[in-house]
């Protein structure tokens, strides 16, 4: 049997899935690493560690289950997280560790960029907000702050690449992840020469951008000879996390919305058209020609419940981290919806949509002597949530959608879910038993290989396993809540500057 293969680097793990060529699962294998944060703001992975994981994975999942099996590999298509940058020198060897989506250090250049005249000009051509995550301020901050990697650099790329150069020699980078960098110019197809002049930098110290579909380079020999792979198996770039999960929900050409629910998160539309806000609060990242996706981000998911776990989880060293997060998952079930009269606000990451403000702070508010630790719990899941439905409902002030399409790793959880259609009061509907990242990665490379004649036909009747309804009374409960959720994000800004003044 025929199978492509995807491989998706994500924030926390790697994950590799085989596809037959219809888009039917035959396995998949995953590996993970560490974020490190070695003060406040900062958030960055070890390149090194990234690309053996993977390649580690790989190899391992080649050979317990493709070849084992017969399975004929016909492509492996690649996509990841966005807004990571990784400086190399000129021998392509990395200075120092990747700044992912998370880092926060480039505050001051997003305020400076924000307070100039090109701003509105660079935020209409690239279709990415102004802040600290996009790479664009990553690499004003490292002009500026560590002029001497900045000046070693050859090249800035990010993971996805830095993984590509090391299995192909090339450097390349999809239009799709290239469209999230802030530098590049989504109407055009092109690097922006005003934000490349903000950077500090000329195209030639970045990847050339290709298409999703491109797949014009193949394995080195080492690498095929040690994969067991055969010389006429493609490698398609692929996409980024983001675009794939659209797409792999089924949500390229209907009035719906995407959330994802991950380390991050998000809310998507998809559209032939950008979406226009003077306020720059959202993004539009390219898919594919004529194929954007729209909306915005939260650093604070997975991120948020995993710290609550580690910090306030069993303290059984019998159990694992995964065996901890279900056993508070049943304590949450148990209470109430608004946590006792308890509120969150999840920005232990600063925030991205629909704030942007990377001094944002987590608070819990509204404690009193009668509170728990079961309280606490239940209001970090509503709070993480309220967030996610405070870009939602910006969103839905410009683009119409009657339900919700869940995907991310937090997609199969049932309390996540049913919490979340309880706070956007909208039908949610979730294909759980298929990672909707890797289902639409490989639909782009089955697409590219001609199984399918676009991407409309792709993300068409795609299965749906899980359906959550809406329970009326806790939807106007939290609509009650969030009203104080909302208001207190905006009221404590002045505050959150002046304590993370004070760090």
């Amino acid at each position: 049997m025929e199978c492509i293969l995807t491989v998706d680097i994500n924030t926390s793990s790697v994950r590799i899935h085989a596809f037959d060529l219809t888009g039917q699962v035959l396995g998949m294998r995953k590996g993970s690493y560490p974020t490190f944060h070695p003060q406040a703001d900062y958030s960055e992975q070890d390149p090194e560690q990234v690309f053996i994981t993977t390649l580690y994975v790989l190899k391992n999942f080649l050979n317990e289950v493709i070849h084992s099996q017969k399975y004929k590999v016909k492509a492996i298509c690649f996509c990841a997280a966005m807004h990571s940058v990784l400086a190399l020198d000129k021998n392509g060897r990395p200075l120092g560790n990747a700044i992912i989506w998370a880092d926060n250090r480039g505050i001051k250049q997003a305020k400076q960029l924000k307070n100039s005249k090109e701003c509105t000009q660079i935020y209409e051509a690239s279709g990415t907000p102004i802040h600290p995550m996009s790479p664009l301020i990553k690499i004003a901050w490292m002009s500026q702050q560590d002029p001497e990697r900045f000046a070693q650099a050859y090249k800035f790329i990010s993971l996805k690449e830095y993984v590509l150069l090391q299995l192909t020699g090339e450097y390349l980078l999809d239009q799709s992840i290239a469209s999230s960098t802030g530098m590049f110019d989504i109407h055009q197809l092109k690097w922006h020469p005003e934000a490349l002049k903000f950077a500090g930098i000329t195209p030639d110290r970045l990847s050339t951008p290709v298409s999703i579909f491109f797949d014009e380079v193949g394995l080195k020999k080492e690498y095929s000879k040690s994969l067991g792979l055969s010389s006429a198996t493609k490698l398609i770039i692929g996409s980024s996390d983001g675009c794939s999960a659209t797409l792999g929900s089924g949500n390229i050409a209907a009035e719906k919305a995407t959330v994802t629910l991950a380390s991050s998160g998000a809310v998507r539309v998809a559209s032939k058209e950008i979406l226009v806000d003077k306020s720059q609060r959202f993004f539009n990242y390219l898919l594919a020609e004529d194929y954007y996706i729209s909306g915005g981000p939260t650093n604070n998911v997975g991120v948020v419940f995993d710290w609550f776990s580690q910090q306030f989880g069993s303290f059984d060293p019998r159990q694992d981290i995964e065996q901890v997060k279900a056993e508070l998952l049943r304590e949450a079930i148990q209470v109430s919806a608004g946590a006792k009269g308890l509120l969150f606000l999840p920005y232990l990451l600063g925030e991205r949509a629909p704030i942007w403000n990377a001094n944002a702070r987590g608070v819990y508010f509204g404690l009193n002597i009668t509170h728990g630790q079961k309280h606490l719990l239940r209001a970090t899941v509503e709070g993480i949530l309220f967030e996610v439905y405070s870009i939602g409902k910006l969103l839905a002030e410009h683009r119409n959608f009657s339900s919700i399409s869940l995907t991310g790793s937090y997609a199969s959880v049932p309390l996540f879910a049913q919490i979340l259609t309880d706070i956007f009061g909208l039908p949610i509907h979730a294909n759980t038993g298929v990672d909707n990242v890797a289902l639409g990665t490989a639909l782009i490379g089955l697409t590219g290989m001609n199984y399918f004649k676009n991407l409309n036909e792709t993300s068409s009747n795609l299965p749906v396993t899980e359906t959550y309804l809406p329970n009326k009374q806790n939807h106007e409960l939290y609509m009650r809540y969030f009203e104080i959720f909302e208001r207190l994000s905006t009221k404590l800004e002045p505050d959150f500057e002046l304590i993370t003044a004070l760090q």
